[in-house]
């Protein structure tokens, strides 16, 4: 922690914090005004679907964008061969993927009231299903939103470095650690005080001031280009920072048109239809419709992208005209994801300083209280909440005490790890934050999706029985291609180890299969364990956006092979 104590120029005053003490008291006082007090969990979680879809579809793009795309996205342009091919991803793979959720699974999530995408596939495939993907959700949602919280709190850590430094010196409390401390209770706060009315409601103010503060930053730098917005395009387009399209067929690297149709729309319709954290929203909607509209309306977040990435072209520029010096220059050299907060420090006047701030505090509170929410929400419908049985007042009362403590547990085990997000980041892959925290929710988005298509495929055919071995199955794939370290093969070997032993447990002796059923099963069952060491060995060099599609296709085809065919 010691690089922390680098001094830039600048600094927050008064004004700035007045700034944004004032604009989040405003959105804590709409957010508790439109939501109200809920009494009942069909309020808590749903907003008693009742919640307009342009709210909706705000809050969903405020999650989306989150601070990775605030204060990543510029640092992934403005650095040495930076460019905007980022935007492929979500121009072309998240508009299929809108698409595709609109038109197929909103339609079958509304056929009757649920809570989650995990409640339809337990309601086709049966409760293990229900319960498998909470887990896989719980997991994936815990690293992605970590990073998340990780980042912004990398921001906290430079803009507010002197009182992080005098904090660390009195408590012997690490600086970065009390910055994640400070998000994560302001999002614990909002999700326990109103539940999912809330979350929607704050996002969309938090969505507004996010949007000015893009304005602002964009105009602080062209502003102090000497030329304007004419030499920030002249300068860009010299340096090739205008490139969008990468048409190479590789897996190696994650911003390629092939990675954008194939792969970022697999992982857009996991996001969204089947990632609880996107997917709760619609269901708050007053019906199908209003749900279409929210998520197709959800694609003007790729106007902010573009907005964000050309923030930082405008930051090339500048720093062309004004090299990186002292100070400064030594914080971009420990992290180049830095060269926005550094901006903000040194460049922009106090206001202007806070508006900004406030906006990347904005976009990671409302990706945290988005995930607090969703984790509580779907760890309630898989193990506390029993499906058909009418609940007494009290009864729901106590159903909503639970869930805020699930809330409070849920942010406590985020932050902490946030707290040990960098050590991660060693890793030279993840040097760029934003590869980070897109990658960590990809480990197990595919197995996930994979039993979202079984149940919409082949679930009147087939129970989850195939997918209990399938989906750590798959995860254990994308460990295995995504990490050739030391101690990749020790942990595949366990992993691989406990699945073998939970098939000779559960299902080598199964009385409902015949013999030759039972050979064909576990001979399928070792040629995926075989298959997982087998792409461990190649060291193939392959991009996140891969992850989830590698992961869909292991669990798809080995939970279809060895589930066990529904009785007529």
């Amino acid at each position: 922690m010691a690089e922390t104590s680098t001094h830039l120029a600048g600094g927050f005053t008064w004004i700035d914090w007045a700034v944004v003490v004032g604009l989040f008291a405003l959105t804590h006082c709409i957010g508790q005004w439109s939501a109200g007090k809920p009494s009942t969990i069909r309020e808590f979680f749903l907003g008693g679907r009742k919640l307009p879809w342009y709210a909706v579809s705000a809050s969903i793009i405020a999650t989306e964008i989150s601070a990775v795309t605030l204060i990543s996205l510029p640092a992934t342009v403005f650095n040495a061969g930076g460019n905007i091919t980022y935007l492929q991803l979500g121009l072309i793979g998240l508009f299929l993927a809108r698409w595709i959720v609109a038109l197929w699974l909103i339609p079958k999530y509304y056929e009757r009231e649920i809570y989650s995408p995990y409640d339809y596939m337990g309601n086709v495939l049966g409760p293990k299903a229900r319960t498998l993907t909470t887990v896989l959700f719980s997991i994936g949602g815990v690293l992605g939103q970590a990073a998340r919280v990780y980042l912004t709190g990398i921001v906290l850590q430079i803009v507010l470095n002197d009182e992080l430094a005098a904090f660390e010196r009195a408590t012997g409390i690490p600086g970065l650690w009390a910055a994640i401390a400070v998000i994560g209770v302001i999002a614990v706060v909002w999700t326990w005080l109103g539940g999912m009315a809330t979350v929607i409601w704050t996002d969309a103010v938090l969505f507004l001031i996010f949007l000015a503060a893009i304005v602002f930053a964009f105009y602080s730098a062209v502003s102090r280009v000497s030329g304007g917005l004419e030499e920030v395009i002249a300068v860009g387009d010299a340096a090739g920072k205008f490139r969008i399209l990468d048409l190479e067929a590789t897996f190696s690297r994650p911003y390629t048109i092939w990675a954008a149709l194939i792969a970022n729309t697999l992982v857009g319709v996991g996001a969204f239809g089947t990632d609880q954290l996107m997917a709760q929203r619609v269901f708050c909607c007053r019906n199908a419709g209003d749900a279409k509209k929210a998520m197709l309306a959800s694609y003007g977040s790729m106007l902010v992208a573009v907005a964000v990435a050309m923030v930082g072209i405008a930051l090339y520029a500048y720093y062309q005209q004004n090299p990186l010096q002292g100070a400064a220059a030594e914080l971009y050299a420990q992290k180049n994801d830095r060269i926005f907060p550094i901006f903000i420090v040194e460049v922009m006047p106090a206001g202007m300083r806070g508006l900004i701030i406030a906006g990347a505090f904005a976009a990671a509170i409302s990706s945290l209280d988005s995930i607090l929410a969703a984790l509580s929400q779907t760890v309630m419908s898989a193990f506390v909440l029993k499906e058909g049985v009418q609940r007494s007042e009290e009864d729901e009362r106590r159903a909503v005490r639970t869930s805020k403590f699930l809330v409070l547990a849920f942010g406590v085990l985020l932050c902490v790890i946030a707290a040990f997000c960098e050590v991660i980041q060693r890793d030279e892959r993840f040097k760029d934050v934003l590869n980070l925290a897109l990658s960590m929710p990809t480990y197990t988005q595919g197995a996930v999706l994979a039993t979202f298509a079984l149940a919409f495929f082949l679930g009147r055919r087939l129970d989850a029985s195939g997918l209990l071995f399938s989906a750590p199955l798959s995860v254990l794939m994308v460990v295995a291609i995504a990490w050739h370290e030391a101690w990749t093969r020790p942990v595949l070997f366990a992993g691989l180890g406990a699945l073998a032993l939970a098939w000779v447990a559960t299902r080598l002796l199964a009385a409902d299969e015949t013999l030759g059923l039972r050979a064909f099963r576990t001979a399928l069952l070792l040629a995926g364990c075989a298959l997982v060491l087998w792409g461990n060995d190649q060291n193939w060099v392959v991009a996140w956006p891969w992850f989830a599609p590698a992961g869909l296709v292991i669990a798809f085809l080995f939970g279809w092979g060895l589930a066990v065919p529904r009785r007529a």
